[in-house]
């Protein structure tokens, strides 16, 4: 990690540069209550603009100015602010960042700090009267590649499209479908799919999946791909179906909502189940309107918590149609394990199904953190999810497989993964030959000469 302090602007002389920085922030000092973006609120802050407390209370939630969770920024650039009586300290990555400066003469604090690497995600907290306060640990810092680069073409967006289930009896799905610029009806496509698609929509988001793929696509360091984001399922408007009533039995014993019952039962069931809606539904709809690759060497699929258990989970199960995975913050813990014999494995059976059965030709890319659910309702009834992630990464190497571990310090959150996710797709189609349809992953050198995963406890005493 390293962090570049910006100075007071006090400090600093007054140069052509900062003038012509002081014309261009003209407009945004003359509505200050807008919402602004991180490089107005940070070129308000190294101009010294007499308006940046209201526009720090205009951009940035009250509620996390109070709590000292406040931030934005855009690339290396970071934006911090927090509302306090004394002076804080801010600490990026375990180190010291720059001295925070009053906003006028409002108990607003703010502190600027350019933060490396980017492509990660980073943790900042403050120091109050000699107290850890507020902060958190995912904080991700995009790279160049999560930002639509200059004259990269981008794709369409088609949807929302509803699906009704057979499979699901009764279950109502919405999808979307991204099609590249790229594309050609005359040359078959690869595929991704997304579990819980639409969080990946928004490219000023936190997920800023469609500026990556855009950006990959024209660097030829990915095919091609149409894109599927697919939403959990509705069962609402079924009851009486047997679907309906598996779901509100998991409800009711669970104290869940059925929505969230619907994709748990959907995302964490280890079995075919999920994999043939895809297959025999949804994706059926699908290619019959694009030409698409129907070799699982050209398929990916991904997703986050439940999500990521569902995405090695369907290339587990039906190799044939997916052979490619990103799992973050993977739900590999007994969730919706049966009690009853030869009904359902869980979750937390997969490290054992990894090492026990014959191989699958995947390749797979994990990612969590070592404060993944910390003490909290899940955790409490289903397990540990960094032990059962490090648990399915040491099973993948010891049985040889070609797959990437990234652990980072995070909570049960998508910002390292989204951080992450350019150097997650070059690593997943890395060597892809269009001209292939099948290929043997083998796990990469590099991997191979170190050792399995270990075990420190460093944080049970931390508060």
């Amino acid at each position: 990690m390293h962090i570049q302090l910006q100075s007071p602007p006090s400090s600093r002389p007054a140069t052509c540069a900062k003038a012509l920085l002081l014309i261009s922030l003209l407009s945004v000092s003359a509505y200050p209550a807008d919402k602004l973006t991180a490089p107005q609120l940070i070129g308000m802050a190294k101009s010294a603009d007499p308006n940046l407390a209201t526009a720090i209370s205009a951009t940035l939630p009250a509620e996390a100015l109070k709590k000292g969770t406040a931030w934005i920024g855009h690339g290396p650039d970071l934006f911090f602010a927090i509302e306090a009586k004394a002076t804080p300290e801010i600490v990026i990555d375990e180190a010291a960042g720059p001295a925070m400066q009053r906003a006028g003469a409002s108990d607003l604090w703010y502190a600027v700090a350019a933060i490396q690497p980017t492509g990660a995600s980073h943790s900042f907290h403050y120091r109050i009267d000699g107290t850890n306060f507020g902060g958190s640990p995912d904080v991700p810092v995009f790279g160049p590649l999560s930002y639509h680069q200059p004259g990269v073409p981008e794709g369409t967006l088609v949807g929302p499209v509803q699906h009704n289930s057979k499979i699901y009896d009764g279950m109502k799905s919405n999808y979307w479908i991204y099609v590249p610029a790229q594309y050609s009806p005359s040359t078959p496509a690869a595929l991704m799919v997304f579990q819980d698609g639409k969080g990946y929509l928004d490219r000023e988001g936190g997920n800023p999946a469609l500026n990556v793929i855009d950006n990959l696509i024209a660097q030829k360091q990915m095919p091609v791909a149409i894109c599927v984001f697919i939403m959990p399922g509705d069962i609402s408007g079924a009851p009486g179906t047997p679907t309906y009533n598996s779901v509100k039995a998991y409800a009711d014993k669970w104290g869940r909502g059925l929505g969230d019952s619907m994709r748990s039962t959907l995302y964490d069931t280890v079995s075919e189940r999920y994999v043939r809606f895809l297959r025999d539904e949804v994706l059926a709809e699908v290619q019959a309107k694009y030409n698409i690759r129907k070799d699982a060497y050209s398929r990916a699929i991904l997703g986050a918590s439940s999500g990521g258990i569902c995405s090695f989970n369907a290339a587990w199960q039906m190799p044939g149609e997916f052979s490619r995975v990103i799992s973050w913050i993977g739900s590999f813990v007994s969730i919706q394990w049966k009690e009853d014999p030869g009904v359902a494995d869980g979750g937390q059976d997969y490290p054992e199904k990894v090492l026990r059965e014959p191989k699958r030709n995947i390749r797979v890319w994990l990612q969590d953190g070592n404060q993944d659910m910390e003490l909290n309702w899940f955790e409490r009834h289903y397990g540990s999810w960094p032990l059962a992630n490090v648990g399915m990464a040491n099973a993948l190497k010891l049985a040889g497989y070609d797959f990437h571990f990234s652990f980072g310090k995070g909570m049960h959150s998508g910002a390292q993964g989204a951080a992450e996710f350019p150097a997650e797709l070059i690593w997943l189609w890395r060597d892809y030959d269009p001209a292939k349809t099948e290929q043997v992953y083998e796990m990469e050198a590099s991997e191979k000469a170190k050792p399995v995963f270990r075990i420190a406890i460093i944080n049970r005493d931390a508060k």
